[in-house]
């Protein structure tokens, strides 16, 4: 317990006590020598030791505060009997033998207080509350020694003779959460950036599909420059090639005045556009039997399949259908959707009025038209006029009719159901309620026109028609009859026997010819006669009054009739016969 003084030299009496104060570099013992009032120190410290190795305990002061008697006892220090005192605290400063102070409340302790070898106050006999400080060992400068120096001076020592406790900062778990305060907002930052550069990526992406999507589809629907081969009087530059079509084929039959009329209604789904094609009955076209004859021929006798079948050839086109429409279903369709509207270009009559009464439709734009109305307008032919006129009339009215269906297709559905008309194979009512409907939708959005196909006075195309018409909105090629074919011979019956114009049909097929019925005449004639328009048809007029055996007098130039390069009359002196 007393290592402190006596294990260095002279611990013996030999000198003043040497005190260790630490360890060199190579672990040993570093002493300094003690003063004089600590060398007194550790004798008294001894002395009382061996004064309480002889069996003294007991009596007087209890260095360790245990609870002694309360009595005058031996004073160690030799400062006299120590008389019994109540516990006090401990004076301030006591020296602590093993390297710190006792704090104690109080002032420090007055010079020439009692010793306690063992940080104890003399003066209480409880043991005091003791508050541990660390102690602060200066360091010097210079090289350390061994051997201590002279007394009264103290040795030099360096830093590394010391070992050092670290003791914990009060600030470093501020300083830990700063830092990691400051790693994750870094690392957020990072993150941040690095999601940034996802959602960039990700745009590039999205936008270089759409980009190619945008190039894919104006490639496949042809619409990218120069590669269009359409004309620039259609307003599209969509390749016909690479465009889909619908295309039903509609006969209005006038059920009162008589005949026909036909369109086309095309439903382009590649560049939605909608069309009604307005097809003249003067248009040429390839009989079953190879003969040529005309399109309002051609529904009245080979009826609808057979004209379907031959407008396809003539235009190129794949007609999925045929719409046959009466009048009075016209009259119903009209009723249905609730009138139309429709810019009128002439005063139509009322064929059920009296003479002089106002017209049933007068001339003017944006009239509203009932079903009678639009029937009576539909079907109108003025004096003088062109079928073409009473064509284009039809082609206003359906128009009309589009604009005010529904464009939904079970509605259009029913609207078709509720005419109760029998359609023909094979269409069906909800494939034309679907197709109307497609056109209504294309109609109200101002998609939707009307076309006239343009024939020559013999019935076929002209450059115009292939280009415009059927190469651009039917994606067609035209194909009229053959100039090189049987020569057409159209027949009118004025002998006022009718079986002679059956008769006279089989002759010209056997003769090689193409037969095409003119009708029959409201009064006979007398004399037969064989008319060409063309002088190059001369030869062949002459070979047709030959094969029918009339005389060669009876051939003349003039106009023909029916489309036909050679038109004949029958008269009186046709004998079937000869």
């Amino acid at each position: 317990m007393n290592d402190r003084y006596d294990a260095g030299h002279g611990a013996d009496g030999g000198g003043a006590p040497y005190e260790l104060v630490g360890y060199d570099e190579y672990g040993r013992p570093v002493y300094r020598q003690a003063t004089d009032q600590q060398a007194q120190h550790h004798q008294q410290a001894q002395q009382y030791d061996a004064y309480q190795q002889q069996g003294h305990q007991g009596y007087g002061y209890d260095p360790y505060a245990t609870g002694g008697h309360q009595q005058p006892g031996y004073d160690p220090y030799g400062t006299g009997s120590v008389p019994p005192q109540q516990p006090q605290t401990p004076a301030y400063g006591s020296y602590d033998p093993y390297g710190t102070q006792q704090q104690q409340g109080g002032q420090p302790p007055q010079q020439g207080a009692p010793y306690d070898p063992y940080g104890q106050s003399a003066h209480t006999g409880q043991q005091p509350r003791v508050t541990e400080q660390t102690a602060h060992i200066p360091q010097q400068p210079g090289p350390a020694d061994d051997d201590p120096g002279p007394a009264g001076t103290a040795p030099d020592y360096r830093t590394e003779q010391f070992a050092f406790v670290e003791e914990p900062d009060g600030d470093s778990e501020d300083v830990i959460d700063w830092m990691k305060f400051t790693e994750n907002r870094t690392e957020r930052r990072e993150e941040a950036k690095r999601r940034a550069r996802s959602r960039i990526v990700a745009l590039a992406v999205v936008l270089a599909l759409v980009a190619a999507g945008g190039v894919g589809y104006l490639w496949y629907a042809g619409k990218l420059p120069g590669l269009s081969d359409s004309g620039a009087g259609t307003g599209t530059t969509t390749a016909a090639g690479a465009q889909k079509r619908d295309v039903i084929v509609v006969h209005l039959h006038d059920t009162t005045g008589g005949g026909t009329t036909t369109a086309l209604l095309v439903d382009n789904t590649t560049t939605e556009q909608g069309t009604t094609v307005l097809l003249p009955n003067s248009l040429a076209l390839t009989a079953d039997d190879g003969a040529t004859t005309t399109l309002a021929k051609s529904v009245e006798d080979d009826g609808s399949e057979g004209t379907r079948t031959a407008l396809d050839t003539v235009l190129g086109t794949d007609i999925e259908g045929t719409w046959r429409l009466d009048t009075p279903f016209l009259l119903t369709l009209v009723d249905l959707v609730g009138n139309i509207e429709v810019d009128t270009d002439t005063d139509v009559p009322d064929p059920d009025a009296k003479k002089g009464e106002a017209p049933l439709v007068k001339k003017g734009k944006g009239q509203t038209l009932s079903g009678k109305m639009a029937v009576a307008y539909a079907t109108h032919r003025g004096s003088g006029e062109a079928q073409n006129a009473q064509l284009e009339r039809f082609g206003q009215v359906m128009h009309g009719v589009l604009r005010k269906m529904t464009s939904d297709p079970d509605a259009a559905t029913l609207t078709v159901q509720t005419l109760g008309q029998i359609l023909e194979p094979p269409l069906t009512d909800k494939d034309l309620g679907d197709f109307l409907a497609r056109l209504s939708d294309r109609a109200k959005g101002g998609d939707h026109k009307s076309a006239l196909l343009p024939v020559q006075d013999d019935g076929t195309l002209t450059a115009e028609a292939s280009d415009s018409v059927v190469k651009d909105v039917l994606g067609g090629t035209a194909k009229s009859p053959d100039e090189n074919a049987a020569v057409s011979v159209s027949v009118r019956n004025a002998t006022g026997v009718k079986d002679h114009t059956e008769k006279a049909r089989v002759v010209l097929l056997n003769g090689g010819f193409t037969f095409r019925a003119a009708g029959t005449a409201a009064a006979p004639e007398a004399t037969s006669e064989v008319v060409y328009a063309d002088a190059a048809d001369k030869e062949n007029a002459t070979e047709v009054a030959k094969t029918l055996g009339l005389d060669a007098s009876s051939v003349t130039k003039g106009k023909v009739t029916g489309n036909a390069r050679v038109s004949v009359v029958l008269g009186q002196d046709y004998d079937p016969g000869s």
